[in-house]
């Protein structure tokens, strides 16, 4: 393919902007990966059409193109565009905002408010925008990379639509590219595993994967053609995105849970060495493995219970890195374990019907009488001693008087639990015999 030279204007600054800067999308046509909010039919798109905008939260990764659409949906609908960023504004520069907006109103003309990580305004200063929006003073377009529903307030999520936009595919990280070559007028200096491991770095940002070209152009050597190993020695590593207390790290451990879960183990170690490489702190994981073992294997298997106890104590002795393969070792066997839920769900049932009948007595039969008064009354009358029964099991019920029999635990036909099943079924039968 054939790069032609890059015309430049004689009154262009000389200080190069940067190429992400100078690739950013003038009209939404051109933003990339975005086609289910951005299309013909598209929501955003028709609310151009119809000439109004109302306010919504862009909720997307880093590098999705937030700032972008929301600097065009403000020219496509003649609103003047004010931008904030909640890391840097408080209150007093809230205050000023609103103030000019009101003032352009009265002028005839509307402001879209672009407020970049608006999830880290607090509660209040997230009221602060309510009776501007409800009015229609500004036209609020928040952009988070955080779960709305966790991070916005209520009155807030309940005026405004919440977009969600997509990491960038393959697809678009390569038009993307295609673009950064016909802006500088060459070709990427990258074979083909090259161009794939830069997309791999990028992981959906398209702003970083324009600096990354950017710095490839820079400091490739001239006329060389990089494989991913030069690639790797000419680019430091992104690190993963990855905060331990933001929707990404809740993500991660529910997709190593459900994997657990579903009994895939390959699918378990990729979650858990995401998270360990992401840098999550290996006692959160061991929590998590050992409630694992007995909340969802529980008595399926009770060895899950004792290794998870036992890779904690392992990881405890040894640290990391040695420490870690304990810990995969009791992920690749809680995935391939029998599961059973049987013993939460009966523990989850019993508390239920102990909040409900918290007053009730244990039957006298089962109280010790260790005074002449407590005999008189019959606390501990007719109380038959299991082991001196001809089966070992007298069958009595011990339950309040006042309450009828319950059932709680109902175990798995699968694992070890099929014999508890066997043994359980044994003593109702014999129960069934005595009472009857």
């Amino acid at each position: 393919m054939c790069y032609p030279a890059r015309m430049e204007s004689l009154f262009e600054d000389k200080t190069a902007k940067p190429l992400a800067d100078r690739l950013r999308p003038k009209v939404l046509a051109d933003v990339v990966g975005q086609d289910h909010l951005l299309g013909a039919e598209a929501p955003l798109s028709r609310m151009i059409r119809a000439g109004r905008l109302t306010s919504f939260i862009l909720w997307g990764p880093p590098g999705c193109g937030k700032t972008t659409i929301a600097r065009i949906l403000a020219d496509e609908t003649n609103l003047y565009f004010e931008q904030l960023s909640a890391v840097f504004s408080g209150v007093a520069d809230l205050r000023k905002v609103f103030s000019d907006a009101r003032k352009r109103r009265e002028m005839g003309r509307g402001t879209l408010l672009f407020v970049d990580e608006i999830h880290r305004f607090n509660r209040s200063q997230q009221d602060a925008f309510l009776p501007y929006v409800e009015d229609g003073t500004i036209v609020l377009v928040g952009a988070t990379t955080e779960n709305p529903s966790f991070e916005l307030n209520g009155a807030l999520l309940s005026r405004c639509k919440v977009f969600v936009l997509n990491r960038l595919d393959d697809d678009a990280l390569d038009r993307l590219a295609r673009r950064a070559e016909q802006e500088l007028g060459k070709p990427l200096p990258l074979d083909a595993v090259g161009k794939d491991y830069l997309k791999n770095l990028a992981d959906g940002d398209g702003r970083y994967l324009l600096n990354l070209i950017e710095s490839v152009f820079q400091y490739a050597p001239s006329d060389a053609i990089l494989d991913k190993n030069a690639l790797e020695k000419l680019l430091q590593k992104r690190l993963p995105n990855y905060d331990k207390d933001r929707e990404g790290h809740y993500n991660l451990i529910s997709a190593l849970h459900k994997s657990l879960r579903g009994s895939d183990a390959d699918a378990a170690l990729y979650w858990l060495a995401r998270m360990v490489v992401a840098g999550e702190d290996m006692k959160y994981l061991l929590r998590r493995l050992t409630r694992f073992a007995a909340e969802d294997v529980g008595l399926a298997d009770p060895h899950a219970l004792t290794l998870a106890i036992a890779a904690w104590e392992s990881y405890d002795r040894l640290g990391s890195p040695e420490g870690d393969l304990s810990v995969a070792e009791l992920a690749v066997y809680l995935a391939t374990a029998p599961k059973s839920v049987g013993v939460y769900r009966a523990w989850s049932a019993a508390q239920q019907t102990a909040r409900e009948t918290a007053t009730e007595m244990p039957p006298k039969h089962i109280l010790n009488a260790p005074t002449r008064l407590m005999q008189d009354i019959g606390y501990g009358e007719g109380y038959q001693y299991d082991p001196d029964t001809e089966t070992g099991f007298s069958g009595q019920d011990y339950f309040p008087d006042g309450m009828s029999r319950r059932t709680f635990y109902r175990p798995a036909d699968r694992g070890f639990e099929r014999e508890v099943k066997k043994r359980l079924d044994y003593w109702n039968g014999l129960r069934a015999k005595k009472q009857g």
